[in-house]
């Protein structure tokens, strides 16, 4: 009865449908798996898609994990068809991460396809789930993932579910370390956020619910660990105890599939959310971006007709003042080349009439002056 009454106050129930709501045709879920390595993804889905078989609800199914050797479920689109994650090594000489990461880039150019893919059978399928490479750095912090996160959101309602090895999780150091990780992806995406504590077949969640509930029980425990961090994680218990309040945890075995009633119960809440939250918000960001380009593009085009009026004025004015220095070029050059002429012509004028009067002047005296002859 404790189980049950802290994993109902840790999973809030799901929310009631409006009439106006069941009659629009939903949209299927992406839900986008991610989690440690090792904290078993790839069983949680194997798990999930069984029930979903049972249910006759066939999910459909799309591996973003290049390197990935088999996969124990149906796979309706995966990405090693597309790229090859060892050719990726050898090409551009990386290593395993850089491989993982090159191959997400180069399947997140070819996105779109996978959409109108997704668009195609929509009518058929009700969860659309993605299972993400076991280096969850690998995508959460690659521009990859934030492209195929952000392709989903704005298409359709999605999920980010976050796998926890709960053994590993019972030290509460390593419990920090994970609601830290946590806590960083839900305010990376701003999705809907479901925390899965897997391997309840092993340990039990219940300390981790009872850690999230009542801060002094974490406080004796983390009294316990004597390290370096314990300072440490006993400052983070305060800031995170408003981000336990609104959490969605649920508690999951992939072996023996205990959970998947309060699992899928968790998703339709979160899709909920999505509609009335995420959706909202969304909307509201498109119309303030259609706004800022609208007002980019008015401002835009003002200034460019601003620059061609400007333009053509100044391009009249010089045309103007280039024609008034032509003509007056032309006038001062035919003005200076008549005073030349004028000046040339009395020029020589005056040099006739100096020659005539020396000539004068020379016979006169020549006619003065006795000759020899006469003598």
């Amino acid at each position: 009865m404790e189980t049950e009454s802290a994993a109902s106050s840790a999973v809030p129930p799901p929310a009631t449908t409006t009439t106006s709501a069941s009659t629009e045709p939903k949209l299927p879920v992406c839900i986008l798996v991610l989690g440690m390595a090792g904290s078993g993804k790839t069983t949680f889905i194997q798990r999930i898609n069984a029930h979903l078989h049972t249910e006759k609800m066939p999910p459909y199914v799309i591996n973003l994990d290049p390197a990935v050797h088999e996969l124990p479920y149906p796979c309706n689109v995966d990405i090693r068809d597309t790229v090859n994650y060892k050719q990726v090594m050898k090409q551009y000489s990386l290593g395993p991460n850089g491989a993982i990461v090159t191959s997400l880039n180069l399947f997140a150019t070819t996105f779109d396809q996978l959409l109108s893919l997704l668009e195609k059978n929509q009518t058929k399928h009700r969860y659309f789930i993605f299972d993400t490479p076991g280096q969850i750095e690998v995508f959460t912090w690659s521009a990859s993932g934030s492209i195929i996160t952000e392709a989903l959101g704005a298409t359709y309602p999605t999920v980010i579910v976050y796998i926890m090895d709960t053994p590993r999780s019972s030290n509460p150091i390593t419990f920090m370390s994970n609601m830290l990780y946590a806590v960083s992806i839900l305010y990376k995406y701003r999705l809907p956020f479901i925390i899965v504590l897997n391997k309840t077949d092993i340990i039990h969640h219940r300390f981790a619910l009872e850690w999230m509930n009542d801060f002094e029980l974490f406080q004796s425990a983390i009294e316990q660990e004597h390290s370096y961090s314990t300072d440490l994680c006993r400052s983070l218990s305060l800031v995170l105890d408003e981000f336990y309040t609104n959490l969605r945890c649920v508690g999951f075995s992939s072996i023996t599939g205990d959970g998947c009633k309060e699992f899928f119960e968790a998703i339709d809440d979160a899709c909920d959310e999505y509609e009335h939250v995420y959706k909202v918000e969304y909307n509201k960001w498109q119309e303030k971006r259609a706004k800022r380009e609208t007002h980019k593009r008015d401002k835009d085009l003002k200034r460019i007709k601003d620059d061609l009026n400007q333009e053509s004025s100044v391009i009249g004015e010089k045309r103007i003042r280039y024609d008034d220095m032509h003509n007056d070029g032309e006038t001062d050059e035919d003005d200076d080349g008549d005073d030349d002429d004028d000046d040339g012509d009395d020029k020589n004028n005056n040099d006739f009439e100096r020659e005539d009067e020396s000539f004068k002047r020379y016979l006169s005296k020549s006619a003065s002056k006795p000759t020899t002859m006469d003598t």
